[in-house]
């Protein structure tokens, strides 16, 4: 009964929301109804990311999230991206903004959430600690390999700064690329959680692969009829540019690690929530950023690698108090609440910009 309870909601909520936006519904009924259906495409992804963690580990599953979650930003952006190339250069600054929001959004809120929620029902949780250090140096090439280009750029003319951007861009693509041969390749055994053997998959390994792809398209559709809400709204409200770039979309995006690592974090997997929110932030900022850099390359005209100030604050803020939190290898609800404020901190002076 709880099974077709959900599922029904699942489906009602994603065919209410597509007739809204294909049929022009009122924009505040498309932004409820998106919002909705979000909700629920997250929560599905997160129950067949937990099936699938059962076959192939902790690491391996939070990879999959992640990288599953972060399509539906992905193409999020490369729509904003077009629409930047050919006419609006102004949404360049929103989709280096989102870029932010997601990093500070996945290591701030989804990990703070995950070890609040984890630490309430189980005291203290442990994780591998020698996979958190080797991603906490990952994060802090993430932060060099963003300040970098702000600081040079006063000494850059703008042509020779989309040749900086371009091959930063190239050279992360390949460090992220390496760092997934050492940590999936040859060092996985000393990266990985031991498995957990306790209660049972929820669907057999191919149902559990199949429905981890449609419920990435269904987050994917929603995700785009939501964000195409998010400007008039925005208006209305009087929201800045800034701030719905790095939050309000970043979140929409993030619904599915959300989901994903609390769901995980309570069944006491805070291995797999760790590896959803710090991987997802790293492919973030080291493949999913550099992609959109050489995709505009040959769109013809070069998205700089250049953030606000901002926003490297911002990003260089979460790095440096979830770096203090994860490198010890457990976890417990009161750090949970430090990560937590921190992005409340952020949100707040990111809605007075």
């Amino acid at each position: 009964m709880k099974k077709t309870w959900f599922y029904g909601l699942l489906a009602a909520s994603f065919i209410l929301s597509g007739a809204a936006h294909y049929m022009a519904w009122p924009v505040l009924a498309q932004f409820l109804l998106a919002c909705l259906a979000v909700l629920f495409a997250a929560g599905f992804l997160g129950k067949a990311t937990e099936s699938v963690a059962h076959y192939a580990g902790e690491r391996i599953g939070g990879f999959l999230n992640g990288t599953f979650g972060n399509a539906a930003e992905l193409i999020i952006a490369l729509i904003l991206l077009n629409q930047a190339v050919h006419g609006s250069p102004r949404l360049f600054e929103m989709i280096k903004a989102s870029l932010t929001g997601s990093i500070i959004g996945n290591l701030l809120l989804v990990l703070g959430l995950s070890a609040l929620a984890g630490g309430i029902k189980f005291k203290t949780q442990r994780y591998n600690i020698q996979a958190a250090n080797h991603s906490a140096s990952l994060m802090s090439l993430a932060v060099i390999a963003l300040f970098i280009p702000a600081i040079f750029q006063q000494g850059l003319p703008a042509r020779d700064m989309g040749t900086f951007s371009l091959v930063v861009g190239i050279v992360l693509i390949i460090a992220y690329i390496l760092w997934l041969i050492f940590s999936m390749i040859t060092h996985k055994n000393e990266l990985s959680d031991e498995a957990i053997e306790e209660g049972e998959a929820l669907w057999p390994k191919g149902r559990s692969v199949l429905y981890l792809v449609i419920a990435t398209v269904m987050v994917a559709f929603v995700s785009e009829w939501l964000v195409g809400t998010l400007e008039p709204i925005a208006h209305q409200l009087g929201l800045s540019e800034l701030f719905i770039g790095a939050f309000v979309v970043a979140i929409v995006g993030n619904a599915a690690e959300h989901s994903a690592a609390v769901m995980l974090a309570l069944k006491n997997r805070i291995g797999a929530s760790v590896e959803i929110a710090v991987g997802s932030s790293l492919q973030i900022a080291l493949f999913v950023a550099p992609v959109l850099v050489i995709v505009s390359f040959f769109m013809g005209h070069t998205m700089d690698f250049v953030f606000s100030i901002f926003e490297l604050a911002a990003i260089a803020v979460a790095v440096v108090i979830t770096k203090s939190i994860i490198t010890d290898g457990l976890t417990n609800w009161y750090e949970g609440v430090l990560l937590v404020t921190v992005y409340v901190i952020l949100g707040v002076a990111f809605y007075l910009v």
